[in-house]
């Protein structure tokens, strides 16, 4: 009996999320036409291997700092209707685009076009972004602001169950998927906190030290993805039978996940919680922690170890308190960071990369209507704690017009 239910309760975790179904496209008239779904989230480009990373970083070091995140004000241009705020965005949408690539993200404050959700999508399709499906599409469904399934704008953590939970930074990918870029909108800012965070990749990279740089890029970086905590009951069997029946659950659970997802997911039996019950833990593949970006070429952090270390969310947690788990999913989707090689990351190393992060942060308290465009691959963000009714949303793009053309506009050498 043990057995089939932990089986169920596994399908129902691992397949039982409703996929996002059927997308709009928004014209002008803002009129909604129900047609086939956006594209995925694109596969992830992770560039070429860096032959001397720390020569590269040296490098990187004695470049001046680039600007991160300009804020641009409807109010500074002089722009007080809808109307005039989209015709901007028009008029300006290669610019923009550019500034976003090179500043790594751009800040729009005080237009009233962006209050509601139909405006910020006017916004974002005036510039030319072409949307794709949440990266999370193949593994969960993110609610979207609006309740309906086609909208093209995604919940940002909004939960109440989640207010005191700390966002670490992190960019937003899946196994091997990672949208290019991705606006955030706020529709309605929480009564205190919230705030949205922003950093730049790029400095992270020039701010770690030459020996970690060196040793996570050349050991490269893996996530534990999952876990699955709820096989005590495999111990009440004898030890000679317990082998056999973990075989099969771990035979039984890759099966179902790799049939999921569009990546490789290696799991291990480990053991966890406060009194160290058996579970199985979901790694995902090998990969390196600093990417070139793929229009301008610059090597950037693109590592989710704020977000994902266990040991740096449970010192959050002991700020700010820890998590309300409120259904099964959330209780498996729990997540860890190692070495490439599965070794164990010295708790040094975590706490360089939390201190250089934090220096980095860039805290942006949002209003009603502001948006904050993003390079996924350049600018990593998350979200502070809160208290009230915060409602914020997102929507992701696979590129934009214009993309191939601005590559020789950069050069980074």
């Amino acid at each position: 009996m043990r057995l089939s239910i932990s089986l169920l309760f596994l399908a129902h975790s691992v397949t039982g999320f409703s996929n996002v179904g059927p997308q709009v496209k928004i014209g002008s008239s803002l009129q909604a036409t129900t047609i086939e779904p956006p594209p995925l989230s694109p596969l992830t480009l992770w560039g070429e291997k860096y032959v001397n990373i720390r020569k590269l970083q040296e490098e990187v070091r004695s470049r001046p700092v680039p600007e991160f995140a300009p804020e641009i004000s409807a109010k500074d241009l002089g722009l007080s209707t809808t109307a005039e705020q989209l015709e901007y965005f028009k008029s300006n949408a290669m610019e923009l685009k550019k500034r976003m690539q090179s500043n790594g993200a751009v800040i729009f404050r005080d237009f009233e076009l962006m209050k509601s959700s139909e405006g910020f999508q006017e916004m974002y399709a005036a510039l030319g972004m072409k949307v794709c499906l949440d990266p999370l599409h193949s593994v969960s469904a993110r609610p979207t602001v609006d309740g309906e399934k086609n909208s093209p704008v995604y919940e940002a953590v909004n939960k109440e169950s989640r207010k005191n939970f700390f966002i670490g930074m992190h960019n937003e990918f899946v196994g091997t998927r990672a949208p290019r870029a991705a606006a955030f909108v706020c529709l309605k800012a929480a009564e205190e906190g919230g705030e949205f965070i922003l950093v730049d990749g790029r400095k992270i990279f020039r701010d770690l030290s030459p020996e970690l740089v060196e040793e996570l890029y050349s050991r490269g970086i893996r996530y534990s993805v999952m876990e699955l905590p709820f096989f005590g009951w495999i111990d009440n069997f004898p030890s000679v039978v317990q082998p056999l029946i973990m075989g099969f659950l771990k035979g039984a659970a890759e099966a179902a996940i790799n049939a999921k997802v569009d990546f490789s997911v290696d799991l291990r039996w480990e053991e966890g919680g406060y009194d160290n019950v058996k579970m199985l833990q979901a790694r995902a593949p090998s990969q390196p922690p600093i990417v070139t970006h793929p229009v301008t070429g610059d090597p950037t952090w693109f590592c989710n170890v704020h977000s994902h270390s266990s040991k740096l969310r449970k010192d959050r947690e002991s700020i700010y308190g820890a998590e309300r788990f409120e259904d099964g999913a959330s209780q498996i989707n729990k997540s860890d960071m190692y070495f490439g090689d599965d070794g164990d990351i010295p708790n040094e190393a975590l706490e360089e990369m939390d201190q250089v992060t934090a220096k980095n942060m860039k805290y942006v308290k949002m209003r009603e209507g502001d948006v904050v465009l993003l390079d996924n691959y350049k600018c990593m963000h998350g979200r502070n704690v809160f208290d009230g009714t915060r409602k914020h949303g997102v929507a992701w793009f696979e590129g934009w017009d214009g993309e191939e053309d601005t590559k020789q506009n950069f050069e980074f050498s």
